[in-house]
């Protein structure tokens, strides 16, 4: 397996300054691809060791591109995670004054978070969408549009300068990125992890997705993340991507999983992985009874009744 890394590029995008906070990164060949599809196919492929991409950000909720590469085709796994806080410049060619900006470009997910400082500043410019923020940088640069809104690091990588710089419309923005391999055994638990899975319902039928959350919400694991997305099959038809607090090597977490398994179409598990920026002493205290030592205490209760020990 080749020692590189693909992520979404070109060079000078948020995700390549989110994967160089990796301690491991430092060792691996970092390659830009087009796109999330093309990272993620480059470890299918076996043309990367792994690909690191955004899945998540606080403003607009899950990256669609990505949550729907993980649930369809061959299996991948999320091992780690990183939290990068983001605003963003507006770049431009030099001597470009903001009245004279008539179109800007960014990543599709860059709008939501800058919408309403455009409707202040540029209520007239036309928005074209962009592979990633650094590839609408490098548009500009070949004068295809008049400014682009990404990092300002990217400034200088383009032959742009930053007009405006500190655009966000959310305070504290984060955008989420994770690093995806192929399947293999998952980390050892921290003791504060996160758990992420796709469910298909067996059929559409009223409390489907009650009965889903209800395998979580009787074993005490909390929800991160819930996200529907369709399946192609049909208005109407939907998985749900789905995060949850814990390790499946947590009781409670490997029993949620069973329990989903019995009543799921499919199940797909998408991996146990650190949580980013959380310590084991910041992760909320389970609920009663919800504890590997009372499931163990529990499990040895049912083995001596059937025993007739009781």
């Amino acid at each position: 397996m080749p020692a590189s890394y693909a992520y979404l590029g070109p060079e000078g995008t948020f995700t390549e300054v989110a994967l160089r906070t990796l301690p491991e990164a430092a060792t691996r060949e970092l390659v830009p691809m087009v796109s999330v599809p093309a990272a993620l196919d480059a470890v299918r492929n076996g043309e990367a060791e792994a690909a690191f991409v955004p899945i998540e950000n606080s403003v607009e909720g899950g990256i669609t591109t990505t949550l729907d590469e993980l649930v369809a085709g061959e299996p991948l796994m999320i091992y780690r995670e990183v939290l990068l806080s983001i605003t963003f410049a507006l770049l431009v060619r030099p001597d470009t004054k903001l009245s004279e900006i008539k179109t800007v470009t960014a990543h599709p997910a860059a709008q939501p978070q800058v919408r309403n400082w455009m409707k202040a500043n540029l209520p007239d410019v036309v928005w074209e969408s962009a592979a990633s923020n650094a590839d609408g940088a490098r548009l500009v640069q070949e004068g295809r549009y008049d400014a682009a809104f990404a990092g300002e690091f990217a400034a200088a990588k383009y032959g742009l300068v930053p007009l405006e710089t500190g655009i966000h419309d959310a305070e504290n923005a984060q955008t989420r990125f994770v690093l995806v391999g192929r399947p293999a055994r998952p980390a050892a638990p921290t003791g504060a992890d996160k758990t992420s899975i796709v469910l298909w319902q067996r059929d559409d039928h009223p409390g489907g997705l009650r009965d889903l959350l209800g395998e979580f919400a009787v074993r005490g694991v909390n929800l991160m993340l819930l996200q529907s997305r369709p399946t192609g099959e049909g208005i109407g038809n939907y998985c749900f991507c789905i995060d949850a607090e814990g390790h499946i090597s947590d009781r409670r977490v490997a029993e949620t999983l069973m329990g989903l398994k019995r009543i799921c179409l499919q199940v797909r598990f998408l991996g146990s992985y650190p949580r980013a920026g959380v310590g084991a002493e910041h992760v909320r205290t389970t609920l009663p009874g919800a504890s590997d030592d009372e499931f163990m205490r529990a499990a040895d209760w049912v083995a001596r009744c059937q025993d007739g020990r009781f």
